[in-house]
């Protein structure tokens, strides 16, 4: 298994490609993706917190800096984000490759509702890798697109929790919040 980071130099921000590349190798491994090799390409000259994967061989991982980014402290890396949301589409690449995932809508067709119910389902799970997760950032970000109900909350807690699910089961789950904020 091999992570490479580009550029290997940063001149925007205040990132280090090898602490970037430890951390990437480490999730991996806790991913159970350590016979993966990673292209992490960063375009440190945009603030956005945009990241995607493309499977292959290697896996490639673009991101904007603003994904890796200390919140607090602008251009400076934060380990925290860059597992987190290095984290969350890997995760998505595994859940498609195991199969469990295989009927789920092409990145692109995601809805912005199914996108949060999918990142809370990656998140919660990279916490209990052992990694620190702000989980009051994800359930904020699932009530944006669920609702700001009991019912969502509930579902958040449900999909935050679980280990093994499938499309069809993180959909009916992430349907049934939806619908229960919905007045009628």
């Amino acid at each position: 298994m091999a992570v490479t980071v580009t550029p290997h130099q940063f001149t925007f921000v205040s990132f280090d490609a090898a602490s970037i590349e430890t951390l990437l190798a480490g999730l991996l491994d806790r991913l159970g993706m350590a016979d993966r090799s990673l292209r992490v390409e960063i375009n440190e000259a945009s603030p956005v917190v945009r990241i995607s994967a493309e499977d292959g061989d290697p896996i490639v991982l673009r991101a904007d800096s603003g994904a890796f980014e200390e919140p607090r402290r602008p251009r400076s890396l934060s380990d925290d984000n860059v597992v987190t949301n290095a984290g969350r589409v890997l995760l998505r690449l595994r859940d498609r490759g195991d199969g469990s995932f295989a009927d789920a809508p092409a990145e692109e067709d995601l809805t912005l509702a199914q996108t949060a119910a999918w990142d809370t389902y990656s998140v919660g799970r990279i916490g209990r890798f052992g990694y620190h997760v702000h989980e009051p950032r994800w359930r904020y970000n699932f009530r944006n697109r669920h609702g700001f109900s009991d019912a969502a909350d509930t579902t958040f807690d449900r999909i935050w929790g679980a280990d093994h699910l499938t499309w069809a089961e993180l959909s009916a789950i992430s349907d049934g919040a939806s619908a229960a904020s919905v007045p009628s």
